[in-house]
């Protein structure tokens, strides 16, 4: 009897709601899509300097979307899937 209400009582359910997992997947896509951005700009030659490293897509735009995803991601953590 006591091992059945145990067996009930550990259904499984999922932490969060399928709005949450939403959330977290468009933050990841942000994230990804941020250091995706992020990357690149080296040059072959150790002895030459690319100032392609300064480009406003690396400097400005790539750290915005990394962050914008980190808070996506915290947004989602906290979003109450159960309210209506």
């Amino acid at each position: 009897m006591g091992e059945q209400k145990r067996k009930d009582d550990s259904k499984s359910e999922f932490i969060f709601g399928k709005k949450n997992y939403k959330f977290l997947f468009i933050g990841l896509a942000f994230i990804v899509i941020g250091f995706i951005l992020m990357s690149g700009g080296g040059s072959d030659d150790p002895n030459v300097f690319d100032e392609s490293i300064y480009s406003w897509r690396r400097i400005r735009l790539a750290p915005t979307l990394v962050l914008i995803g980190f808070g996506i991601q915290v947004y989602a953590i906290l979003l109450n899937p159960n309210k209506k």
